[in-house]
């Protein structure tokens, strides 16, 4: 399974972005697949997660209300609508993907299996 990030760029403080991640490699057949973000210097931290086949999303206090996470199976592809950015959402995007049959937590970085290479969102104040 390969994952291609993709969307992030610069953006004014108070815009939106949209962040795609397309899964490819064969048949894909995640349980799970989730956004991580990361700054340099600092640890990787979870953002949003999406069941494959339903299910509630879930997300980080910190971006619930501002972004919504979607997924589109025939396409093979995750979204992330970030909108109201803030500065402090500046960072390198990931996506990822649970292809076990275990029920993981969303919220953990070890629960995913596979990783995209990662696009840059940065916001201006």
């Amino acid at each position: 399974v390969q994952l291609q990030a993709s969307g992030g760029g610069l953006v004014q403080a108070g815009g939106s972005l949209r962040l795609s991640c397309a899964a490819s490699g064969g048949t894909f057949t995640a349980q799970a697949m989730g956004w991580f973000r990361q700054l340099p210097g600092k640890e990787r931290e979870f953002v949003a997660a999406i069941g494959w086949r339903g299910g509630v999303p879930y997300y980080a206090d910190s971006v619930r209300g501002r972004f919504t996470i979607s997924r589109d199976n025939a396409k093979n592809t995750m979204y992330l609508q970030m909108n109201s950015l803030k500065p402090e959402d500046t960072a390198v995007y990931y996506c990822a993907a649970d292809t076990s049959t275990l029920p993981r937590r969303r919220g953990a970085i070890s629960s995913y299996d596979y990783w995209g290479q990662g696009t840059q969102v940065t916001v201006s104040s």
